[in-house]
């Protein structure tokens, strides 16, 4: 059982080494997105101009006003103290080709008080990689690799490290089982420290598998680091690997499998069918009658927050509004605002989204994105996650380390098996 159990971990870390290493190195640069992207983009993000603030649909017909192409598809209420209002987009349908107009951003960042625009830029762009665009660069590297869209979807990167996922979630188990003391027996005629050593009781053998050797060689004191790392953080590599599966194939497996074994309450994006973006589902209902019904069915919910935000889903045909105070959009421990669904076509309820609220699945669904990000935690599970980036980095690292030095060492082995097995045979002197 343990040779079969290494081979699958030497054959797993193999196929997810790389992928590892750059979504360790991306994860713990992206747990600090928004602190990086207001560094990096002053320009856009700040404002000196005095309120009050226009009302941020009245913004949003002013950017499709200046470019009839886009479509603007979530806004911000309430603009945070000197900060802009930023609007995301998508293309509108060109009605001569019946495809997606070909605009070169998607983000757009208006002065609230003025109307000002402060600059454009397309966030998650692979290239030319600028300040504007770095960051979200990263965000997207770390769950799609920049996979462009193909076949009518642009989720196979997420796919591919959704699989990729579900390989390290189950390799998390079989590497911690390769570090349990073997149940040898120590042979007859055995040195005696080697009998003793194979006496000791199971917690004395399992000791080194948590420790370093500083005075070892090189080779022993990377395998002791790949080995004690990932015991001693496994708990948290098992939460990462498993929520990087479940966020990454939410649609495919995630949702329908919680369906299938839970009284889990899916949202109206989960039971709706997708159109394709070229097919966009075309709103009856404007901004305006859904913030206004937003606003009403909050207030007789006894909501005192504001509506934070509000966002238009082409693929599904549906309005989603969101309640928090100005820069709270992550809301309690990062599960999200409250929120509230609308169908475009004649502004009906289509449910209702309350953070740390439902059935014990829906809670559970609710916290793979705080797990993930260490949200949950608030400052210090951000930091924590950082910082388990790298170790999983780290692991990636010393795991391919181990496996070229044992790989060289067989080829080693066998060249000399095949040196001594072809060299001719001298008769003994007589």
């Amino acid at each position: 059982m343990r040779l079969i159990f290494g081979r699958l971990h030497r054959w797993a870390g193999l196929l997810t080494a790389a992928f590892l290493f750059f979504s360790g190195v991306t994860g713990a640069i992206i747990s600090w997105d928004h602190e990086l992207d207001d560094l990096l983009n002053s320009k856009l993000k700040d404002v000196t101009t005095q309120g009050p603030a226009k009302p941020s649909i009245e913004l949003a017909n002013l950017i499709e006003q200046r470019d009839p192409r886009a479509r603007v598809i979530h806004m911000t209420m309430t603009p945070e103290k000197d900060h802009s209002l930023s609007f995301f987009v998508l293309p509108r349908i060109d009605p001569t080709t019946q495809k997606r107009y070909a605009i070169d951003y998607n983000q757009v960042f208006l002065d609230p008080n003025t109307g000002e625009e402060l600059g454009k830029r397309y966030w998650g762009a692979v290239w030319p990689i600028t300040r504007e665009n770095f960051v979200s660069f990263l965000y997207k590297l770390h769950y799609t690799m920049h996979i462009p869209e193909f076949w009518g979807s642009d989720r196979w990167g997420m796919r591919i490290l959704g699989i990729i996922a579900i390989i390290w979630t189950i390799d998390c188990f079989v590497g911690f089982y390769l570090t349990l003391p073997s149940r040898k027996r120590a042979k007859a005629g055995a040195d005696p420290s080697v009998a003793r050593e194979l006496g000791k009781g199971f917690w004395a053998r399992w000791k080194p598998a948590w420790m370093i050797k500083t005075t070892g060689s090189t080779y022993r004191i990377n395998f002791d680091i790949h080995r004690a790392f990932s015991l001693w953080t496994w708990g948290l590599l098992f939460i990462i690997a498993f929520t990087a599966f479940s966020l990454n194939l939410w649609f495919e497996v995630f949702a329908p499998m919680m369906k299938k074994v839970s009284n889990y309450t899916p949202s109206p994006y989960e039971t709706r069918e997708y159109r394709h973006l070229d097919n966009p589902i075309e709103p009856k209902m404007t901004w305006a009658q859904i913030y206004e019904r937003a606003q009403a069915d909050g207030k007789a919910r006894g909501w005192t927050t504001p509506v934070g935000s509000l966002f238009y889903g082409p693929a599904h045909g549906v309005y989603q509004v969101s309640f928090f105070e100005p820069g709270d959009d992550h809301g309690a421990a990062g599960v999200g605002p409250a929120s509230l669904y609308y169908d475009s076509e004649d502004g009906r309820p289509l449910g209702q989204k309350l953070p740390w609220v439902g059935t014990a699945a829906d809670i559970f669904v609710q916290m793979q994105f705080p797990m993930h990000s260490g949200r949950i935690l608030g400052l210090p599970g951000r930091i924590l996650i950082s910082l388990m980036g790298l170790v999983v980095a780290a692991l990636s690292v010393t795991g391919v380390v181990i496996w070229w030095k044992k790989r060289r060492a067989r080829v080693g082995r066998r060249e000399k098996a095949a040196t001594v097995e072809g060299r001719p045979h001298l008769a003994p002197a007589e």
